[in-house]
């Protein structure tokens, strides 16, 4: 089978990984990918953007700005028109962004079935944290999008509530958490501890760390538990991370504190074999964390809110300890819980990964279904 792939993305970060990922699945499954995509993604860093994108998006209004996302679906249009003509694919795979139509709108010209990846409820999203200018005709691209692709394929359940919503039927949706690659994050692999941290308690977070994650309330109750052999560790950057540092001098904590700075991404299994005790102490309401899947790889010993995005695929007391979401004093209260019982540590990062196989959580298997629905679209496109 032939796949176009569609994305607007231009950044190396999470986005890209899962780009990447479900790629590099479907590939070896041994189909044929054809990639219509900016170009700025492929020469970019991990961890950065592109500048033109980030600096028109400061400089410009929102209302201008959108108009210019909303513009670029024609070039997509012609892009994909072009790509298709040429390559003659099969079916088309693409990632869902606010104001970008012109991938639905070829494959609708082209008569070739479109799944369409949908990560999170943009509108919404944008509009809560950035702001939308042009509301309603925001709203209007993003329902488009969702009513006319053959399947949506939303990461959550609560996520598929939003698609639901929109008018799209149940019979159209198929849900796809993220995943993982086990041959690279496997703990098997990584056997060694760094020599500072042997014999330690290492709680960890990985990510982008900002003030809604409440790391500092993490400080706080692990250095008042004056216990040399805990550790605090951080791996990734972020706009608390100076402030961070500067409070683990305050409580003298500075020793038990270790920030890594950005990683390269595939030093990241070996960041997360240090780690004992793993946090996701907030998430989006409606999002599929790909760190929280490599925490479980990994055998992490998790602990989480308990949004029902989380609870999706965590179980309390089996495979994680959740807290209620947004209770602070609950989620430190755990957290020493965990500090001061090993063997629940040990339980809890046991069924952490015997939960990758429980629930397929590997991209292989994502992309295996993605398979099946397109043979199924083919079959019905060619009757």
């Amino acid at each position: 089978m032939k796949i176009l792939y569609h994305h607007r993305v231009a950044s190396r970060d999470g986005q890209y990984v899962h780009i990447e990922e479900i790629n590099k699945a479907i590939a070896s499954l041994g189909h044929d990918i054809v990639m219509v995509a900016p170009t700025l993604s492929d020469d970019a860093s991990f961890g950065s953007d592109s500048g033109l994108v980030s600096k028109l998006k400061q400089r410009l209004p929102k209302a201008v700005y959108e108009v210019l996302e909303f513009l670029y679906s024609f070039v997509a249009f012609f892009k994909v028109v072009y790509t298709i003509l040429k390559t003659k694919p099969d079916v088309m795979y693409e990632r869902y962004n606010l104001f970008f139509l012109g991938g639905i709108w070829a494959a609708k010209l082209c008569n070739i079935p479109v799944l369409l990846e949908v990560n999170s409820p943009l509108f919404e999203e944008r509009d809560k944290y950035g702001g939308i200018a042009l509301k309603r005709f925001a709203r209007w691209t993003e329902y488009y999008a969702w009513r006319n692709a053959d399947t949506v394929l939303p990461v959550t359940h609560v996520l598929a509530n939003y698609i639901k919503k929109a008018g799209v039927p149940d019979s159209k949706i198929e849900v796809i958490p993220n995943g993982v690659e086990l041959s690279r994050f496997n703990p098997a692999l990584f056997n060694e501890r760094k020599p500072e941290l042997e014999g330690k308690c290492v709680v960890g977070f990985v990510g982008f760390c900002r003030e809604w994650h409440h790391l500092d309330k993490v400080m706080r109750s692990l250095a008042s538990q004056q216990r040399d052999d805990i550790i605090f560790l951080l791996v990734g950057d972020g706009p608390v991370l100076e402030e961070l540092k500067q409070l683990a001098i305050e409580l003298k904590f500075e020793k038990q504190f270790i920030s890594t700075g950005l990683v390269k991404r595939e030093n990241l299994p070996y960041w997360l074999s240090q780690i004992d005790i793993a946090l996701q102490p907030a998430v989006t309401p409606w999002a599929s964390p790909l760190k929280m899947i490599e925490y479980l790889a990994m055998g992490k010993a998790i602990l989480a809110d308990d949004s029902p995005n989380i609870k999706e695929l965590l179980t309390h007391n089996q495979d994680a300890l959740l807290f209620p979401s947004g209770d602070i004093n609950a989620m430190t209260e755990s957290l020493i819980q965990m500090v001061d019982n090993p063997v629940l540590v040990q339980t809890l990062s046991a069924n952490a990964k015997a939960l990758i196989f429980d629930k397929g959580l590997e991209w292989r298997n994502n992309a295996q279904r993605i398979i099946t629905l397109f043979e199924g679209h083919m079959e019905a496109f060619n009757q």
